[in-house]
């Protein structure tokens, strides 16, 4: 009799032990899901779906900070391409700068100001001369902020009869701004100047 009920209590045992690692088990398997649900909802929540002629195409979300140094070298690049990609037009010279001025201080009017006052607008249009501007490359440095970054680009003066080439260097800074329609990247770039602006070569046209 006494061996039957130390039977029932090795039994009982057993089955509390077991009781445990099924509860342990449960709980795993509980938190595995809720972990699981959590992330999942989260990667869903970073891709954005964008309709392009009926298409639905998919855009995955990021944090700006992982951003910064694409769309800064970006920000940069259409602001030199805006300000110096000149045809021989007043309204032409006007809306391009006019779109570069909204991605600078100060510092790009002033010298807007300058180019106007000595008449080098004037003398594209009278002259009948385009300009035209390629960002080379641009060094950027996003340790520090506002980062500050130079500018290596090659310009094309192009002539009836000529075509001169210039080096272009320019330096400055990029603060942090809101983002709006004329402004997209949220940058302003901030003490702005040109380093070097010198004539490398000139070649005559071909009739």
């Amino acid at each position: 009799m006494f061996t039957h009920f130390k039977n029932i209590e090795t039994s009982f045992r057993h089955i509390r032990r077991f009781s445990y690692v099924l509860v342990i088990l449960c709980a795993l398997i509980s938190c595995f899901a809720v972990y699981s649900s959590l992330r999942y909802a989260a990667d869903f929540r970073s891709h954005i779906y964008i309709l392009a002629n009926g298409k639905a195409l998919e855009a995955v979300t990021s944090d700006r900070k992982s951003n910064i140094p694409v769309e800064a070298r970006d920000h940069i690049k259409v602001f030199h391409e805006a300000f110096f990609n000149l045809d021989p037009d007043d309204k032409q010279i006007r809306a391009t700068v006019t779109k570069a001025l909204y991605l600078a201080d100060e510092s790009a009017k002033k010298a807007f100001d300058d180019l106007q006052e000595k008449g080098y607008y004037n003398s594209l249009v009278s002259g009948n001369v385009s300009q035209q501007l390629t960002v080379d490359s641009i060094s950027l440095n996003t340790v520090t902020y506002p980062y500050a970054f130079t500018c290596y680009a090659t310009e094309k003066l192009i002539r009836s009869t000529t075509v001169t080439v210039r080096s272009l260097v320019t330096k400055g800074d990029l603060r942090n701004v809101s983002r709006s329609d004329n402004n997209p990247h949220g940058f302003l770039i901030e003490h702005w100047e040109t380093m070097e602006n010198k004539d490398l070569s000139t070649q005559n046209r071909q009739p």
